[in-house]
């Protein structure tokens, strides 16, 4: 059989959306970016590029890179085709930073000259609306610009916890203009209790297909209090209300997290992973 590798373009649309379409909830990262970016970037924002294997001329797999390599994300597919794609990227793609399904990523990592500084295994969680319990809490709400002053440190407290490393001390002003973005379109819902924000999660992905949840983060003051059951609860209950399906990645070293999913009615899917580095 003949092999291609192309990077796509308009013309691949169709088939770039069938691809992703035949697993959605592992590709729902991807759809959403499709759905809000293109397949093309616009000149006036950041450059990424999808590149596509094909076999006899139908597309079989696909590897996005954001920039030169600042965020990778291969397709669910089959592992030769993702690796014959990485090899193909090799010279030109340095991978800084990556998520997806782990053995995928793993491939990744060997073949994009990746300078790892952190990892992390994670289990990605999905539910429908029929798998939903009966938790809610009404008080969630669509962040607004108001919070920002104490958004920012919430949302900072996430990152260092999960990621092990201080957005503030990184780049305190590009991580609040971040901050800033989700919350104008809307995309960061939070909980007050007495005036104090002590609880946040994002919408970091969304499409037609679903939507990915991220950035979960409950204040340590106000845990084991099932502040984050009954939120989960509302959201998804929100979300699904419009959409098939939402997604949500769960560290293998958080138990309490997957406990909390499984409760909400999420169920675990395949292994993941997620790196970053130089």
């Amino acid at each position: 059989m003949r092999h291609t590798i192309e990077q796509l373009g308009p013309k691949h649309l169709e088939a770039l959306k069938q691809l992703l379409a035949k697993d959605p909830t592992h590709n729902l990262y991807l759809l959403g970016v499709l759905e809000e970016f293109g397949v093309v970037c616009d000149p006036a924002r950041a450059p990424f590029a999808f590149h596509g294997r094909f076999t006899e001329g139908e597309l079989n797999a696909v590897i996005f890179v954001g920039g030169s390599g600042g965020l990778v994300i291969p397709s669910a597919g089959p592992l030769g085709a993702i690796t014959e794609l990485a090899r193909s990227l090799a010279a030109t793609v340095q991978l800084k930073s990556c998520i997806g399904e782990k053995m995928l990523v793993d491939v990744l990592v060997q073949h994009l000259n990746a300078q790892v500084k952190f990892s992390k295994t994670q289990r990605l969680y999905s539910v429908s609306a029929d798998d939903l319990g009966p938790f809610t809490n009404p008080l969630l709400r669509v962040a607004t610009e108001a919070d920002l002053p104490q958004l920012v440190p919430l949302a900072a407290a996430c990152v260092k916890e999960m990621h092990e490393r201080d957005p503030l001390a990184d780049d305190a002003e590009g991580f609040a203009v971040r901050v800033k973005q989700r919350v104008m379109t809307k995309r960061t819902y939070v909980l007050e209790e007495n005036g104090k924000l002590i609880f946040k999660l994002d919408i970091g992905s969304r499409s037609q297909f679903g939507a990915e949840l991220e950035g979960v983060f409950t204040s340590a003051d106000f845990r084991g209090k099932g502040v984050a059951t009954l939120c989960l609860g509302q959201i998804s209950r929100f979300l699904l209300s419009s959409l098939p399906r939402l997604t949500v990645r769960v560290d293998d070293s958080n138990s309490a997290f997957a406990g909390i999913a499984r409760k909400v009615g999420y169920v675990g899917g395949r292994a993941q992973r997620f790196v970053w580095g130089e």
